[in-house]
């Protein structure tokens, strides 16, 4: 048996049940699917290159159309960013602590938001 592969456990939920489906492992507990470590054994290479991705797993690039997966309180507003919002012609930055994309949000101006809480459309 020491040559069976052991899949590491699920980032979303310690489950230790994860499978392999093609180049993804699949958690069947929360249903997270992510990318499987490659030939060099890190999974956090997507991060180290520069590739941000947004909290489904897809590639973000300058210019393109997210939308607010969670509601988003704003410091200074009477009012949050709300569940659905689209927000359009994002620009990536690197550097700026978490918040990974600059953007202008109707109706709250510009700011950055962390990739995380966004899903491209």
């Amino acid at each position: 048996m020491s040559d069976e592969m052991v899949l590491p456990p699920c980032p979303e939920c310690p489950s230790a049940y994860t499978y392999e489906m093609g180049a993804l492992l699949v958690c069947p507990e929360c249903a997270h699917e992510w990318e499987s470590a490659d030939a060099s054994g890190s999974p956090g290479d997507a991060a180290d290159e520069g590739v941000i991705l947004d909290a489904v797993g897809n590639v973000l690039a300058d210019g393109d159309t997210v939308t607010v997966i969670k509601d988003l309180k704003v410091k200074g507003a009477t009012s949050s960013i709300k569940v659905g919002t689209k927000v359009r012609n994002i620009r990536l930055v690197q550097g700026a602590g978490d918040h990974d994309s600059d953007c202008k949000v109707d109706g709250f101006g510009a700011m950055q938001l962390k990739s995380s809480v966004v899903k491209k459309v």
